[in-house]
């Protein structure tokens, strides 16, 4: 049921040649690169996008000038972005959460260097979606490439599933779009969608590419039809938001603070960290799965219960969940401060690296 080798070597089959064409169509450019995973995609681009100029030598080719590249990274990006970098070698600095005035003046202060701009398109632990516009017009002023990590957006944001591009209708050659296939298409894997020199660079020198399996064929098959079903079936797009809006509604009344309301993840914020399993696991009890998202994939004292809202929720359900939800407001006092200086210091010394 899996692919034993290497698509180098004896591995490469016409679904995998036919699913980076159809990625690569969603995202309107030129190629897509396949991967294993999600995270693999992250650690064996980025880790391998710097170091292009140095692998061509092995080639025989010798590169008209010195490289040397600086990562501009959002302070909230996923963990698997800042292991690809860290991988990488190359140098980095983060920018506050969404702050552009904060990321132009980082860009400002690099002189001679080759600037990649990397964030998450949709936050996962907090909902909210960059401003790719803002980071697009920061990479042409400053002569950047701009890396969009879309796990949460492919599939959901715009009006086809095409992610934080299509839902702000911007596109550049400098934009690189990775993307996930175990969120909104359910299956495995993750995959880039680029021009066709990046993708074929990548395709000889990224090692998360070459020396490893890539998805089962089955599932590619799965992520083929559910692109298809996607597109096909906008009614599903649909259904999911208009439950995210009733939810947010619902919720929004009972005094609970959510973090973010601009996507299907609707992080409610708790704080204290037992309160939170205690609530999550009382959800369960009442049949309802709910992620307690606490240190460290958030700061401590920063926990929230993560609700992720699909097409298929009903009503009744959603309903049953807002009564449990009102009941339990009465037992805590809700916080309002989302961040306290105590936990931006722990962040801090965890290698967040917010400057």
């Amino acid at each position: 049921m899996g692919n034993c080798e290497s698509r180098l070597l004896g591995g490469d089959l016409e679904i995998y040649r036919d699913l980076e064409a159809k990625l690569a169509g969603l995202k309107h450019k030129e190629s897509a690169l396949l991967f294993a995973t999600g995270y693999l995609t992250n650690l064996g681009v980025l880790s391998a996008l710097v170091k292009t100029s140095q692998l061509a030598r092995l080639y025989g080719f010798k590169p008209v000038r010195r490289y040397s590249y600086t990562y501009f990274s959002d302070e909230y990006n996923h963990i698997s972005i800042r292991e690809g970098i860290r991988m990488s070698g190359a140098d980095k600095t983060s920018y506050r959460h969404l702050d552009l005035d904060h990321l132009e003046s980082k860009l400002k202060a690099c002189i001679d260097r080759d600037k990649i701009i990397v964030s998450d398109g949709v936050f996962s632990q907090d909902g909210d979606i960059a401003p790719l516009p803002g980071l697009l017009e920061l990479a042409e002023r400053y002569d950047a490439t701009v890396y969009i990590d879309d796990a949460h957006a492919t599939g959901v944001l715009g009006e086809h599933g095409g992610g934080t591009s299509e839902y702000f209708n911007a596109y550049s050659p400098r934009l690189i779009q990775m993307g996930t296939l175990s969120k909104a298409y359910g299956a495995i894997g993750g995959f880039i969608a680029t021009e066709s020199h990046i993708s074929e660079i990548l395709r000889l020198t990224s090692s998360a590419y070459g020396f490893t399996s890539t998805l089962p064929p089955d599932q590619a098959f799965a992520v083929s039809e559910a692109i298809d079903m996607s597109l096909d079936e906008p009614d599903r797009r649909k259904r999911l938001w208009d439950n995210q809006r009733y939810f947010v509604s619902r919720v929004e009344k009972l005094g609970y603070h959510i973090v973010s309301k601009a996507t299907p993840i609707v992080p409610v914020f708790i704080g204290d960290e037992r309160e939170c399993d205690r609530i999550a696991a009382l959800l369960k009890e009442e049949g309802i799965h709910v992620d307690a998202v606490k240190f460290p994939a958030v700061g401590l004292k920063q926990s929230r219960l993560r609700f992720i809202m699909n097409a298929n929720h009903t009503r009744m359900q959603i309903d049953k969940l807002v009564g449990i939800l009102e009941s339990l407001a009465k037992s805590f006092a809700i916080p309002v401060e989302l961040r306290s200086k105590t936990s931006r210091r722990i962040d801090a010394a965890l290698a967040v690296d917010v400057e």
